[in-house]
């Protein structure tokens, strides 16, 4: 006999059918590893003998005996601020110039979206030697004009700054997309601004901005989620400029110089991979999802974040 379901049962059966891929894809991507990594935050494991618990001591000794977790975390929130706000404003402020121009377009688009393209160790690299504070020729550069350059990557001081420098010049992708968002905006309230009299910052805040406001949450959001897994540039910069060779075994202590590049991301792989300290760098992990996922919740709240409170 067939066994016959009844219209909701059949509803919802395929309505689950449809979400399904989703269902796969959150669970073995995202729920799975997210409770493994609780799991593993209580116990001692050093991915070669069983794991065993141990209660809270992963956690006391991240917070309380850790010597380099506040640095990195500092460093790691530093970044988020301060990179990722000149991200969007030196994006937001190339597409303005760009969507502005007249003539020679294409060419201005394509100078500047053209370094986003270089792979990141590559344009890292590069980066460190442009302005290597002893054969550099930026720095050199600045010498003739009379103005005494830094160390750059070899300063704690500026090591942080050399970064965000090196961000700005692959701003490439925001530059795109605040273009698009730009290029959006009715015609027409620009033409209504005119006919009022409004110069071209009262066009900016009442025309341009509140078209483009989603955008810029967008950039926003997605770039504090971005700069909170901040691992490559960091870690390639601060070896290249130490100057130590990096061979097979060789193991990278990350936070060159004098840990003022260290990040969270580096310091997780360098608790997990290196020391084999799995239930340390688990909690690494779960404070940094925290700390994400309330950025990113602050942000999105309407009234108090960027997007606009509907009436």
């Amino acid at each position: 006999m067939a066994l016959t379901l009844s219209r909701p049962a059949r509803r919802r059966l395929r309505v689950l059918g449809f979400l399904s891929p989703w269902l796969i894809g959150f669970s073995v991507f995202f729920a799975y590893p997210l409770i493994a990594t609780v799991y593993f935050s209580f116990m001692h494991y050093n991915q070669i003998k069983e794991p065993t618990f141990v209660g809270l001591k992963n956690w006391r000794y991240v917070f309380e005996q850790m010597p380099l977790f506040g640095p990195a975390l500092w460093n790691t929130l530093w970044l988020v601020v301060v990179m990722v706000a000149l991200r969007v404003v030196f994006g937001l402020s190339l597409g303005l110039l760009v969507t502005k121009l007249k003539s020679g377009v294409g060419f201005f688009r394509t100078a500047f979206y053209l370094p986003y393209l270089a792979p990141p160790v590559a344009a890292t690299v590069a980066f460190v030697f442009l302005l290597n504070p002893g054969t550099g020729p930026v720095n050199e550069i600045l010498g003739k004009v009379g103005i005494d350059a830094p160390a750059w990557f070899n300063d704690p001081a500026w090591a942080k700054p050399s970064l965000v420098m090196l961000s700005l010049w692959g701003i490439g992708d925001l530059m795109v997309i605040f273009m698009a968002a730009l290029l959006d905006v009715p015609k027409e309230q620009y033409e209504a601004a005119d006919l009022d009299g409004a110069g071209a910052w009262a066009k900016f805040r009442y025309v341009t901005w509140p078209s483009i406001t989603p955008i810029v949450m967008f950039a926003v959001v997605t770039g504090v989620v971005q700069t909170m897994q901040y691992y490559t540039q960091a870690l390639v910069a601060g070896k290249v400029a130490s100057g130590v060779s990096i061979g097979p075994g060789s193991v990278i202590q990350p936070g060159y110089p004098d840990h003022s590049t260290l990040t969270v991301p580096q310091l997780v792989y360098s608790m997990g991979f290196q020391n084999f300290n799995t239930g340390a760098a688990c909690v690494l992990s779960l404070v940094l999802f925290a700390i994400a996922m309330a950025a990113t919740l602050l942000l999105m709240r309407k009234r108090s974040g960027l997007l606009a409170a509907e009436d």
